[in-house]
């Protein structure tokens, strides 16, 4: 395995790369980053079969609680219907009997505990979509990256390519043609045509596939006059320059650095978008359900109950895809350069040492382009000569040698370009880049995304199976009516006031403050002092009275 330098795999992945896999047939298998193997697929489609298998479980829970709340609290509510009237006067605010009511505070403190605990794995999952997607980000910027420099790139090789190829065609040929007398003469230039053509040949080799919006060598060599005047293309940042289209087939032959980077950008803003929808979802579901068991609202607890299903099945959907997904990049980011230099779509048009050289950057591995300046150098030198030997014997190949160095000259110039475009630090950084966005923080997002599918699926289990007790608890409308109209005529009295008139009812009722009984009526004994009672005087002062007069049944003036 070739090392990236500046890039190990992380303690994630290699835990993940570490799983062991098992096919259809329950046989092991390798985890090598295969993604075109039917035997690689059917490894995932295992991995993600647990998710599955651990819904049925949740189900099967859930089930087994509305079963209990269905057919055992039946006979329950029965039995110990009188146990509830007894201790309906010594109940609370809420006019629930103790045993009724401890059930109840159980059940609704159960479900604000797994209410909590979604709420805590919605934090969790927003933080991981974030980083996957600045993992994302950074892999799709530095693919962008990568694909302008291999268009400028090629746009310098094609303008170099159709100037060789026009000299060895025209120039070349002519100067063959005078020298045909002259075998010394005529064997420099086959020479320098040869070393043309050598050149021609590695320059077509260069590049990492076709980047997108680049036209082929093949095509651009007809249009020889407009490609040699055309000015050298210099890369343009990503930021200041319109996305290459899609292409219309699903994957093209050569790998194409924007195809990818477009594609990824694509998909991963529908990937985002609907995990943001999925996390307001349960978000929403959570919320609602707090407020439908403070204000004990049974139609909303119902609603929230069916929402709760909902996205019960796509916790445990989505957990699926993701534990697919993070194996899948486990086992990419743990070699990476094995499944570039093996897989078709990289080297359909690059030779794997090419690859290899921009892959690793070694310093101990020469640059493919040396033997192209080489060339190039040996052309001048043969050029010189012929200048030096042959114009004072042939003044008539002054012309084509001239064409011909002229030709160079310009290739000379582009040539510079090149070296410094096709240096591996510059590609290969982009490639380092790349790993890191996906291997570092796309992989750190998809496993806390993991976690949160994990911790909203087992809270909405938990919530499924306590809410049908917390909603079966709460008084209907009906029935709160039928105990406001027993207790008091005024329905917006209070429970608590409509209690204490009830009780003081069977107190008795009080004695009339005055009363015009006969002589022999005696008041109640009472060990309070006598209270003043206000009185007018003659002088139109208020006086005060006391007790005495009413105790000798005498009118008030």
């Amino acid at each position: 395995m070739a090392t990236v330098p500046g890039y190990s795999p992380s303690l994630w992945v290699r835990l993940c790369h570490a799983l062991p896999r098992l096919d259809l047939t329950l046989q092991s298998r390798d985890n090598v980053f295969t993604p075109d193997s039917w035997e690689y697929q059917q490894t995932l489609l295992v991995l993600s079969s647990l998710s599955a298998i651990a819904l049925v479980l949740s189900l099967l829970v859930v089930l087994s609680f509305l079963i209990h709340y269905c057919c055992c609290h039946r006979g329950d509510s029965s039995s110990g219907s009188e146990e509830e009237e007894e201790e309906d006067d010594t109940s609370g605010a809420h006019g629930y009997s103790g045993k009724k009511g401890r059930g109840i505070c159980c059940v609704t403190w159960v479900s604000v505990a797994a209410v909590t605990i979604c709420c805590v794995a919605i934090g969790i999952g927003f933080y991981g979509n974030s980083e996957a997607n600045d993992g994302m980000y950074q892999l799709t910027s530095s693919l962008l990256t990568a694909n302008y420099t291999l268009a400028s790139v090629n746009h310098l090789v094609l303008d170099t390519v159709t100037g060789l190829q026009l000299s060895i065609t025209g120039p070349l040929t002519t100067m063959e043609e005078l020298f045909s007398s002259s075998m010394p003469f005529l064997v420099s230039t086959r020479t320098c045509r040869r070393l043309s053509e050598t050149v021609v040949a590695l320059l077509s080799s260069l590049t990492l596939g076709r980047p997108s919006g680049v036209p082929s060598l093949n095509n651009g060599a007809g249009n020889s006059s407009s490609a040699i005047a055309s000015p050298p293309v210099t890369p343009v940042p990503p930021s200041l320059s319109p996305p290459a289209p899609l292409p219309t087939s699903p994957l093209p032959g050569p790998f194409s650095p924007g195809w990818a980077a477009n594609t990824l950008m694509v998909n991963e803003d529908y990937r985002w978008l609907s995990y943001v929808l999925l996390l307001l979802l349960d978000l929403v579901v959570c919320l609602f359900i707090l407020l439908g068991l403070a204000k004990q609202a049974r139609w909303l607890l119902i609603l929230m109950t069916v929402l709760a299903w909902l996205a019960l099945f796509l916790s445990w959907g989505s957990l699926g895809l993701e534990t697919a997904t993070v194996v899948a990049v486990s086992d990419f980011c743990s070699d990476p350069n094995t499944f570039v230099l093996n897989s078709t779509h990289f080297n359909s048009g690059t030779s794997s040492e090419i690859l290899d050289y921009y892959l690793t950057c070694n310093r101990r591995m020469n640059s493919p382009f040396q033997q192209s300046q080489r060339a190039l150098s040996s052309i001048h030198t043969h050029l010189s000569s012929l200048e030096r030997e042959a114009l004072p014997q042939i003044p008539k190949a002054e012309r084509p040698l001239r064409e011909v160095q002229e030709i160079l000259n310009a290739t000379e110039g582009n040539f510079h370009q090149l070296v410094a475009l096709l240096n591996c630090r510059g590609l290969n950084k982009d490639y380092v880049d790349s790993l890191k966005g996906l291997c570092y923080d796309g992989m750190e997002g998809l496993l806390y995304l993991s976690l949160y599918s994990f911790l909203s699926a087992l809270a909405f289990t938990a919530i499924l199976c306590s809410l049908p007790g917390a909603w079966r608890s709460f008084p209907s409308d009906l029935e709160e009516y039928e105990d406001s109209d027993s207790e008091s005529e005024d329905p917006f009295t209070s429970h608590q006031a409509r209690r204490q008139t009830a009780m003081g009812s069977q107190r008795g009722a009080l004695p009339a403050f005055y009363s015009y009984q006969g002589a022999g009526w005696t008041p109640p004994f009472s060990s309070a002092p006598p209270l003043p009672t206000p009185n007018v005087s003659s002088n139109g002062n208020p006086g005060y009275e006391s007790l005495p007069l009413i105790d000798r049944q005498t009118p008030p003036p």
